[in-house]
């Protein structure tokens, strides 16, 4: 279990509901370590700020995370968190390692560039 206060993704099933009923999903993908817990600090604390985009983390060592770690877009990266972003299902953005807090705002503002249309 991780120790996070961002909802937690745990079975393949809850996985695939997620991609398939939100627009806009972030998945931080580690464990409770120095390396992970930067990052879902960072996440934690944008949530917020980013009401278009749904936040959740999966803990690494459950056996349901091979569905995201066979996605091709997984193959070159090497280190945990792994932090994933989807779009419509589709994954439009992969990451892994540690992140600073500018780095995470520039791929939710670049992937999930939120419109507004003036009526």
């Amino acid at each position: 279990m991780l120790y996070t206060n961002l909802k937690h993704i745990e079975s393949a099933q809850a996985y695939a509901s997620i991609l398939h009923e939100n627009e806009n999903v972030l998945i931080i993908c580690g464990r409770m370590d120095s390396l992970c817990i930067p990052v879902y600090r960072i996440a934690e604390e944008l949530e917020s700020q980013y009401s278009h985009v749904k936040f959740y983390d999966m803990e690494f060592d459950n056996p349901e995370t091979a569905l995201m770690l066979a996605l091709p877009e997984m193959t070159d990266l090497a280190g945990i968190p792994l932090t994933l972003y989807f779009k419509n299902g589709n994954i439009v953005k992969a990451t892994s390692g540690l992140q600073t807090i500018a780095q995470v705002k520039a791929y939710l503002d670049h992937e999930f560039e939120e419109v507004f249309t003036i009526k």
